[in-house]
């Protein structure tokens, strides 16, 4: 009988390992609805690091509706987009040290966005935003993408002669936002 009780206890135990070891597995391999992502490059000598939670788009009218005009917005998902460059940069046109930014956007329906690196670089959404923390804000001509971008998506793009860009797309809407290394 203890034989039997002990085979008995062994594979139920051997069921339940698999069973939790298989519902483990399958909610590790479910995309979360706004996964971390990562976009690294060069421009010129300047190593960039953004650092971002990737929405997607899901049926849903973006701008102007779950991302409102002429507010504050954390350019992603999650906590803040985060942006880093290791060496003092020039964004369009503007000089900007080498650090580690929130990076924000205030979309606009018509005109120009506003692109922001705010010095306080870890925090959660805007929330706590602070406008005296902006260590830079620029304006950026967003474009219209000819094709649907599902998930929102950084790329750093080198260009000539040290220059490039860091291009934000989501939705139809992709911002080119000009970087330079700084002389």
């Amino acid at each position: 009988m203890k034989t039997i009780t002990k085979r008995l206890l062994s594979s139920l135990s051997l069921i339940l390992f698999l069973g939790l070891f298989s519902f483990y597995a399958s909610a590790q391999s479910e995309e979360k609805p706004s996964p971390a992502k990562e976009a690294t490059g060069k421009i010129g000598d300047v190593n960039v690091t953004v650092n971002y939670s990737s929405p997607a788009v899901k049926n849903r009218k973006i701008w102007g509706e779950l991302e409102p005009y002429g507010k504050v917005w954390r350019t992603g998902a999650n906590e803040a987009t985060r942006i880093k460059f290791d060496k003092a940069v020039v964004v369009e046109g503007e000089q900007l040290p080498a650090g580690e930014y929130a990076l924000f956007t205030i979309p606009e329906e018509n005109g120009d966005w506003t692109v922001i690196f705010n010095k306080e670089a870890k925090q959660w959404s805007a929330y706590k935003y602070q406008e005296s923390e902006d260590a830079l804000r620029v304006k950026v001509a967003p474009e219209k993408s000819k094709a649907l971008n599902e998930r929102l998506k950084f790329e750093v793009k080198e260009g000539k002669k040290g220059s490039g860009e860091v291009i934000f797309a989501w939705e139809y809407v992709t911002l080119p936002i000009s970087v330079k290394a700084a002389k």
